[in-house]
């Protein structure tokens, strides 16, 4: 996030779109939803379904999956158009403006009503509303990102902050909603195929000098496999050995039986977590890690905070660190590494990376660090790109509307778009063990606009068959509008109805993410397949 949390309140204007908050993020939804009934704040939601937020919004905006590139651009097509630029904040801060301008001259109204089904009226309407507030933001989450196109869509979404001059200030700025806690410390520390800690790029010979002295190894210069790549490259057979922390590919993964049977193909499979997942009970071994809550160490949260973790158990049984752990396998790997504190990893941490040189341990126990935070005077960045860009001057990038990779024909007629729910998390490896969430929330379902049910011969609670072309999975139906007619939604909480059997593999071509949220699908009645 380029913003803080706090500053969510200064906000005269949000733009909300790609993340159902109230059940993701339920927290945040809250405080922004105090903005709104505050009478300060007013709402912008965009997204394919009907979700709860919508009914805070002065503006709803109901885009056919896949086109979010296409409403962005008529969105900064209007505000062009209608003289409601920042000129003054292009002039100082940004380049490329007249190669993208020239780009989204083709996206009026008109067009984007037939890319994506939003009216002009209310595509103005959201235009204006954004364009001229004194303070804009944008709050996106994987309802953007997890499209071949993705890149593209965070593009559009920067272009649109940029043109209108909301970066930089209080109240405004793009602001993505993590997935799942330390998502954001996880790639900060270079949990990425392409980046050191810091996102220092590994084809960059100083920064890949500076980890080579650091590490006592010789460290390659070319990106590694995103995990979806690593899942072709072991069912090929060019990758052999797998080491599984913290993840439950046979459940995330698209094309999820692919997963499962490249994994199958491995010589040797290693999963380390805090329960038996589907993943462990493919494993060669299983290491039993100790839960967050029983070790100390740092999270770093979607708006950038470096926040200390105390131990409050001990870990149950056999159950170790992750630390502990790695540093058990390095050594009788040949390869021995100094058994470092939570504080001496810290310490490491700020001597690598630029962004969170300032932040040692014992600071953190007054409280969290926002990064970048460059010497230990440093009270954390609250607000990014305040004076400048890191690169200078922002650049616009001209972006353009491009089908999902996957289209609805005659024999697959339907959308399916995947999301979560507010009272399970993730593979649902936690809180499928939690009696009262169970209770509750026992199993998915799949939720379909009434109008559908009708043609298809499908009522409430029925069992039905949903196919796409890499596989099937059962579950029932529940009829909603939420869904509008042509879409059908599924979580992806349970084993039992993995919807990751269905959905695409295609990539992004350069984020490489999956298309998680588009996919081609037919329902049939009945629990066949």
């Amino acid at each position: 996030m380029t913003n803080s949390l706090e500053d969510l309140a200064e906000a005269d204007v949000i733009l909300l779109t790609g993340t159902n908050t109230i059940e993701n993020h339920p927290v945040i939804a809250q405080m922004m939803k105090t903005a709104v009934l505050s009478g300060k704040t007013r709402l912008i939601v965009a997204d394919p379904r009907d979700i709860s937020m919508a009914r805070y919004a002065t503006v709803r905006l109901r885009p056919r999956p896949g086109t979010d590139v296409a409403w962005l651009n008529g969105m900064a097509n209007v505000i062009l158009s209608e003289g409601l630029a920042d000129e003054r904040f292009i002039e100082r801060r940004t380049e490329g403006f007249d190669a993208w301008r020239e780009s989204v001259e083709r996206y009026a109204p008109a067009v984007v009503e037939r890319l994506t089904g939003i009216r002009p009226a209310d595509l103005r309407k959201a235009a204006r509303l954004y364009a001229s507030a004194d303070a804009a933001a944008i709050y996106y989450a994987m309802g953007i990102t997890q499209h071949s196109t993705g890149t593209d869509n965070v593009k559009a979404v920067a272009n649109l902050a940029m043109v209108t001059g909301n970066i930089g200030r209080p109240g405004t700025g793009v602001n993505p909603l993590r997935g799942q806690n330390n998502v954001q410390g996880a790639c900060d520390m270079g949990a990425l195929p392409d980046f050191y800690p810091g996102y220092q790029r590994v084809s960059d010979e100083a920064a890949r000098a500076k980890f080579s002295k650091a590490w006592g190894a010789t460290l390659p210069g070319t990106p590694g496999l995103t995990v979806t790549e690593m899942m072709d490259a072991a069912g090929g057979g060019a990758v052999t050995a797998m080491y599984v922390i913290g993840e439950n590919p046979v459940m995330t993964e698209p094309d999820a039986s692919h997963a499962a049977g490249a994994l199958e193909k491995l010589e040797f499979l290693v999963v380390q977590d805090i329960f038996l997942t589907e993943t462990g009970r493919l494993a060669d071994v299983v290491l039993p890690g100790a839960a967050s809550v029983e070790k100390e160490g740092t999270f770093t949260n979607t708006e950038r905070k470096v926040q200390r973790s105390a131990r409050a158990l001990e870990a149950p049984g056999e159950a170790r660190t992750d630390a502990d752990i790695i540093f058990d396998v390095a050594a009788r790997m040949g390869s021995p590494m100094p058994r470092l504190s939570a504080s001496g990893l810290m310490d490491e941490i700020a001597s690598l990376t630029p962004s969170y040189a300032g932040i040692k341990y014992s600071r953190l126990a007054h409280g969290g660090i926002r990064w970048p935070c460059p010497d230990t005077r440093h009270r954390g960045t609250r607000i990014l790109h305040a004076r400048e860009f890191a690169r200078g001057r922002g650049k616009f990038h001209p972006v353009e509307f491009i089908e999902p990779a996957e289209m609805p024909d005659e024999e697959y007629p339907l959308v399916l778009t995947t999301g979560r729910m507010l009272y399970h998390f993730h593979t649902g490896s936690m809180s499928h063990r939690s009696a009262a969430l169970e209770e509750y929330v026992p199993e998915g379902w799949a939720e379909l606009n009434p109008r559908d049910a009708r043609r298809l011969g499908i009522s409430e609670g029925m069992p039905i068959t949903v196919t796409s072309r890499r596989g099937s999975t059962r579950t029932h139906a529940r009829l909603t509008p939420r869904s509008p007619q042509g879409v059908v939604f599924m979580s992806f909480h349970f084993g039992a109805e993995a919807v990751n059997r269905l959905t695409n593999p295609a990539l992004d071509r350069e984020g490489k993410i999956p298309e998680f949220k588009v996919c081609a699908v037919r329902v049939e009645p009945g629990a066949s397949g």
